[in-house]
């Protein structure tokens, strides 16, 4: 399964955070920031929420999702 692409550092490059900072927000390691920014690590369902809860966005203003890449 490919990993998502996001917008999370744009989000939080928008609001002048640093990974640490947003890590701290929702919960997580700076790591698992890095990760997703990277495109190396497909956030939980539980994570994505909190994510777009703390931007104030829907989970798809956040998370780049081709349906094509995904047929089952």
């Amino acid at each position: 399964m490919r990993n998502l692409e996001t917008k999370i550092a744009e989000f939080r490059k928008a609001k002048k955070m640093t990974q640490s900072e947003l890590a701290d927000a929702v919960e997580v390691t700076r790591q698992t920031i890095i990760s997703l920014e990277n495109g190396k690590y497909n956030a939980s369902l539980l994570l994505a929420h909190k994510i777009a809860k703390f931007f104030h966005v829907t989970i798809e203003d956040i998370f780049i999702f081709d349906e094509e890449d995904h047929i089952i």
